[in-house]
């Protein structure tokens, strides 16, 4: 049961989007990939898809795979310099330690994207932290040159992001610990042992961390910090946590074709292994804040798929798009082939989903909520937080049951 709207690989396993940039008027995705295997394994190769937008993105040849001193082509960062010059830098990993990463370069053999070609490597965990991971580079342009971030983490469970310089992109230094935090503070949220993937960007002038939460292989949810950066030094004012529930992982950010602030995130928990693919993408969600709120919405490039909203509340298939304005103690009940897939109730404090199975929540303190189904994949937003996991619909339709709620089926013809 393939999402139509959730990019999904044709087969294979896939997890961290990465290096999704517009060109030439079309949207390129990278992700980690293990092709011909329903579960994660360490040799991942960089994928690569493309599109018109990010829900019609078509597979393409992978586009950097182990061999040639790399074990693992592990996720990393893509840019392009002021001469149209572009390069991937990406994690590459080899036993017997795959946890600490070398940062290497890759780049295209021509204007297609299609082939790349692999060079040297620029950078190395530094010595004197005792770090026991590091992975994951994250480029931005600063005025002066450009800046890598780098997730770590310190056997005292310190979780990192280090920074690193360059003028040129060739030639790198090591310039400290840009932000840390230790995996004994709790509060006001916990932030983990390890960050994989932080990466520090500004969202009107406003500067933010977004990380992934790592403890001991345990893979948690994505957290972020608001505060102020300068010279590969950010200074968090606050802590938050931005994803709930058990399948989002891995946010990666990136501008949209208007220069929006944007995140997707690699899904865990969707998949058909009998088809042969494992894993999928969420939609793309346009970042906004609400004082010192992180806010994560559904890319406005979905609505043009949406058709004329259903009056009874019954979706011509398993794809649908829902604005629902609830109060407390009402519910919203989704179901196919008559019977419960899960249903969202609101107590005072949170929206709580509940399958047959598990039960799940997110902090809601009121407003609308976005509800977006497709086949398996379910993705629940609100100004308060964003909740995502598997369904596992009987039928090949959904229904939807909820008083002030429109209702869209959505249509991957447009």
């Amino acid at each position: 049961m393939r999402p139509a709207f959730h990019f999904v690989a044709e087969s294979g396993w896939i997890n961290d989007p990465h290096g999704i940039t517009v060109k030439d008027g079309q949207y390129h995705l990278f992700y980690q990939y293990v092709p011909d295997s329903t579960i994660w394994a360490p040799n991942c190769h960089w994928g690569h898809a493309r599109g018109s937008d990010l829900f019609s993105l078509e597979q393409l040849p992978v586009a950097i795979e182990p061999g040639d001193g790399d074990e693992g082509i592990w996720t990393g960062s893509l840019v392009t310099d002021d001469n149209g010059d572009t390069r991937i830098f990406y994690t590459s990993t080899a036993q017997p330690n795959i946890g600490i990463g070398r940062i290497r370069v890759a780049s295209p053999v021509d204007t297609s994207w299609i082939e790349w070609q692999k060079g040297d490597f620029v950078a190395d965990a530094p010595s004197g932290l005792d770090i026991v991971a590091f992975r994951d580079p994250f480029l931005v342009k600063e005025s002066t040159g450009w800046r890598m971030f780098v997730g770590a983490g310190s056997s005292d469970g310190t979780a990192m992001a280090l920074s690193y310089s360059s003028a040129d992109l060739d030639a790198w230094e090591y310039e400290g610990v840009a932000l840390q935090r230790s995996t004994d503070d709790r509060e006001p949220v916990w932030l983990g042992a390890l960050w994989e993937c932080p990466q520090i960007f500004d969202i009107d002038g406003r500067h933010l961390m977004v990380s992934s939460v790592w403890d001991d292989d345990v893979l948690h949810y994505a957290g972020y910090a608001v505060g102020s950066y300068a010279d590969g030094r950010f200074e968090a004012g606050s802590w938050g946590r931005l994803t709930y529930g058990p399948s989002y992982y891995a946010p990666s950010f990136f501008r949209d074709a208007q220069g929006r602030p944007c995140l997707t995130f690699w899904m865990r928990g969707i998949a058909d292994p009998d088809s042969g693919w494992a894993s999928a993408h969420s939609v793309p969600h346009v970042l906004s804040l609400k004082e010192n709120r992180l806010v994560a919405t559904p890319h406005p490039d979905l609505e043009k798929y949406r058709s004329p909203a259903s009056d009874g509340g019954d979706l011509p298939g398993l794809s649908g798009d829902i604005v629902w304005s609830p109060s407390t103690g009402e519910s919203l009940r989704v179901t196919s082939a008559g019977k419960n897939v899960f249903v969202l109730d609101v107590d005072s404090q949170n929206l709580i989903a509940k399958t047959e199975a598990e039960t799940f929540d997110v902090p809601y303190l009121g407003g609308d909520v976005r509800i977006i189904l497709d086949a398996q994949a379910i993705e629940v937003s609100s100004t308060w937080g964003i909740l995502a996991f598997a369904a596992a619909p009987e039928g090949p339709t959904y229904s939807v049951d909820a008083l002030d709620a429109t209702i869209y089926p959505l249509d991957p013809r447009g």
